[in-house]
């Protein structure tokens, strides 16, 4: 085997331009706890296309092919705030891909490591969109027998995302939420764990087709933001569950002031007295998409008691104890097929993710538009 390793790579250049391309990098030494993977399947996950091609105009990318005939895809970052947010990147080649799963091929010295030589595993630490990786141990998780890289390929971040949800619910002292862009693949997740655990799950989404593709699993709220009766719509599903939590995908807009004033709207069907101050009951909004970036709007209708703030896996992981996040990995591995499964629309290999076509259809970030690479192709 090679000890080359040809890998997706995202450069933001001094002058403004994006270089999305593919490099050969060198494979590290294995440490003692560490596993090399023969990546085949890693998904594109809305994050993944924020550092893949970051604030740049794609409506204008042009595509090339470098010294050794490989696919580079080239476009403009605007100038002003769009290359002041990037400065922390500029001129750094980076790896992408959050997390993927493959076959362990190689191994460190300890016995642990050792012992997953042969297996499929899925794995999470960056720089997924490559051939191989070498991931420490505890990066990794063992798939169930006879599941594939595809199943396994998303176990990480959209599980642990929605289980994250759920558990935040419970230690804020909710008892029921509010999903946003809930028809896709973590929308779904999360309104199949929820179906199982009993929790009162609203569901939000912009098309009424994909209000029926949640209806036919089981989802029991669904409020379609392109209605005219949306918000009575979303008042009437609040005041039927108590949600008075939120994780919004969408980011900008009305849509989380929106949220905030049915919520309050809700309570006060129930209220006994008027208060000046609204109720006494923390409504709250975690923002942790970007679908539109519009700065958020809000009126002040739900009264004093109230946040909107960012909730992010990772944070989540690093603040939870390591007994939780292995009980959630745990359930995340024995659910793997089922509340868990991933569904892709196309598997393509790493040349095909940089043609101008595809990137035009993954990059919408649509439900039903979700795309898997392998690698390995």
């Amino acid at each position: 085997m090679t000890r080359t390793n040809l890998q997706l790579r995202s450069l933001i250049k001094k002058s403004g331009e994006l270089e999305v391309s593919l490099v050969d990098t060198p494979l590290p030494a294995l440490g003692a706890d560490e596993v090399l993977i023969r990546v085949e399947a890693t998904p594109i996950n809305p994050s993944d296309l924020g550092l893949l091609f970051s604030l740049a105009d794609m409506s204008g990318a042009q595509a090339s092919v470098d010294a050794a005939g490989r696919p580079v895809v080239t476009a403009r970052v605007p100038e002003g705030p769009a290359m002041r947010a990037v400065a922390g990147r500029i001129d750094q080649s980076m790896p992408v891909g959050n997390e993927g799963a493959g076959t362990v091929v190689e191994a460190g010295s300890s016995p642990a490591a050792q012992a997953l030589v042969g297996k499929k595993v899925a794995a999470i630490g960056g720089a997924m969109y490559s051939q191989w990786r070498v991931v420490p141990l505890a990066q990794c998780l063992v798939l169930p027998g006879g599941a594939t890289a595809a199943q396994g390929a998303s176990c990480f971040v959209n599980p642990l995302t929605a289980l994250g949800m759920v558990e935040t619910m419970r230690r804020e002292g909710h008892t029921a939420l509010v999903h946003t862009a809930a028809a896709s693949n973590l929308g779904q997740m999360l309104n199949r764990i929820c179906l199982k655990d009993g929790v009162p799950l609203v569901n939000i989404v912009r098309k009424p087709e994909q209000a029926e593709l949640l209806k036919a699993m089981g989802a029991q709220h669904v409020c379609d933001s392109s209605s005219p009766t949306f918000l009575q719509d979303l008042t009437d599903a609040l005041a039927a569950t108590g949600a008075t939590i939120a994780f919004d995908a969408i980011g900008g807009g009305p849509l989380a002031g929106q949220i905030l004033g049915c919520m309050e709207a809700a309570i006060n069907r129930s209220a006994k007295a008027y208060s000046l101050y609204g109720s006494m009951t923390h409504k709250q909004v975690y923002v942790y998409g970007s679908l539109d970036r519009r700065p958020i709007e809000l009126v002040r209708n739900f009264g004093s008691i109230w946040g909107v703030g960012g909730w992010l896996l990772f944070p989540f992981l690093q603040k939870t104890d390591p007994a939780t996040v292995q009980r959630l990995k745990d359930r995340v591995a024995a659910e793997l097929t089922t509340t868990f499964a991933s569904h892709y629309s196309k598997v393509i290999s790493l040349a095909e993710a940089l043609d101008l076509a595809t990137i035009g259809v993954y990059g919408q970030r649509s439900t039903g538009t979700k795309f898997l690479i392998d690698p390995s192709r």
